[in-house]
């Protein structure tokens, strides 16, 4: 899926979903807020950041497996705490 691309796209895809997740919410609770639109992608967020970090741990190519196992348990909790408030916020208050 990623192979063609650098190493650098690949280490760095998962804190640009992150970051790309912030920046959808503040935009989508400007223009639409508590839309579908905004919502399912900061849903489907979440498990795309987790099989990201899952690929590099098992990619030998970009870096070693226990740096890949430390950047997803560093990164993972991270991006967990921002998915939720992202979707507190799109959502305006709600959760679900």
């Amino acid at each position: 899926m990623l192979q063609w691309y650098p190493v650098h796209y690949r280490i760095g895809a998962a804190p640009l979903i992150t970051a790309a997740m912030v920046a959808l919410t503040l935009l989508g609770r400007l223009i639409l807020p508590g839309s579908a639109l905004v919502l399912w992608p900061l849903y489907a967020a979440l498990p795309v950041i987790f099989l990201l970090h899952l690929y590099l741990i098992v990619d030998d190519q970009s870096m070693g497996k226990l740096d890949a196992l430390f950047y997803a348990l560093v990164h993972l909790p991270l991006a967990f705490v921002v998915w939720t408030f992202c979707l507190i916020h799109a959502s305006g208050g709600n959760l679900f």
